[in-house]
């Protein structure tokens, strides 16, 4: 890639980064093998190490074959998977899938991070976004310790509650369900086969999947909330998910230890209303949540930071050309705006087709791949 050359910025910061996801982390990339000045700031106290999203779909691992990373993932990752389904405690059938590469998303930003490092940029944690002021010429932001940076621009990459597109103000359209839809975690399961993505479902529409996660010991679970006598979802603990394990696989002998992440999730279908204003752009979870069916989320916020790195890219270049109207920096918007409107409602289909399948003896998460 072209190395782009902006005296004005020699030794200051082009772009800020708000979030070291897997999206801040790739745009980052994008910017620094082009030469471009970028930080990246994130509020946590440090790298986690959960699996959360855990797939790369080829579109993803075209834009890190470019960024010089493709081959350390694909040695970390897995392809091929087998789901094997399970009804009401039978096991029914084995379906073999080749939806992409099978890969924590903490090994994702482990390999991005480490891509970055050799690039000279690392994750400035325990830096949380305040609040900025943009003009002409640039932002100004203010962190939560009271330091402040200007930059160029500012990219918000701070997932679904994120600061920036708060403190812009711009409305996140949608609906989210009031009640979990499901719990999940990294557990332990010794005694488990490895070889395949097990998916106990029962006739009452509820269920259980454990994936085995590549590089690791460990098993994603996802699974149907544990309710109290009013049919309330219980928060997700491990005792909690042992009693799921026992209830709809049934397989004595087996007990799930060391869960090291534990969270719900709840079907949440919003968009910004806008991907951009003046000198501050969103990308990634943002920008839009959905529906997980398809596992297009990471993959999705991929495909933002790719395209707004071009966007800045051309910006920092030519600063006059691209603030034309229909210029570099409405092009980011015009791209990706449509996109993530079809996202969620090509997600939310994907979702609903999932939701029957597991319904069905021998089907299963694949409804969502199709």
């Amino acid at each position: 890639m072209a190395d782009v050359t902006n005296e004005a910025f020699e030794g200051a910061t082009a772009v800020l980064i708000a979030g070291g996801g897997p999206t801040g982390l790739t745009l980052a990339c994008e910017l620094a093998v082009r030469g471009i000045p970028v930080r990246v700031l994130d509020q946590r106290g440090g790298p986690h190490r959960e699996s959360r999203g855990k797939g790369l779909n080829a579109d993803s691992l075209e834009v890190f074959g470019r960024l010089g990373v493709e081959e350390r993932l694909s040695a970390i990752g897995a392809r091929g998977l087998v789901l094997r389904k399970y009804f009401d405690g039978a096991h029914i059938n084995d379906t073999p899938t080749d939806a992409g590469l099978l890969i924590g998303q903490w090994q994702v930003e482990e390999v991005l991070r480490e891509r970055l490092a050799g690039l000279g940029v690392r994750v400035e944690y325990e830096a949380g976004l305040a609040g900025f002021v943009q003009d002409e010429t640039g932002v100004k932001a203010r962190l939560a310790d009271g330091r402040s940076i200007r930059a160029a621009y500012l990219a918000g990459c701070d997932g679904g509650h994120s600061t920036t597109r708060e403190l812009l103000g711009i409305p996140f359209e949608g609906h989210t369900e009031e009640k979990p839809t499901m719990v999940v975690g990294d557990v332990r399961a010794p005694g488990l086969s490895r070889d395949h993505w097990h998916q106990w479902y029962t006739s009452d529409g509820g269920g259980i999947m454990l994936c085995p996660m590549p590089g690791t010991d460990t098993f994603q679970l996802q699974a149907s909330p544990e309710t109290d006598g009013r049919g309330e979802p219980l928060p997700p603990t491990q005792e909690g998910f042992q009693r799921l394990f026992d209830r709809h696989a049934g397989m004595e002998g087996i007990r799930l230890t060391e869960a090291t992440w534990l969270s719900d999730w709840r079907v949440n279908v919003r968009r910004a209303a806008r991907m951009r204003d003046g000198r501050v752009f969103l990308a990634g979870d943002a920008a839009h949540v959905h529906p997980i069916a398809g596992g297009l989320g990471m993959n999705t916020g991929i495909r933002d930071a790719a395209a707004l790195g071009r966007t800045l890219a051309a910006a920092l270049a030519d600063p006059v050309a691209a603030a034309e109207p229909g210029g570099a920096l409405d092009a980011y918007e015009a791209e990706r705006l449509p996109a993530a409107e079809a996202l969620l409602a090509d997600t939310t289909e994907r979702h609903r087709r999932v939701l029957a399948a597991v319904r069905e003896p021998g089907r299963g998460t694949e409804a969502g791949l199709d």
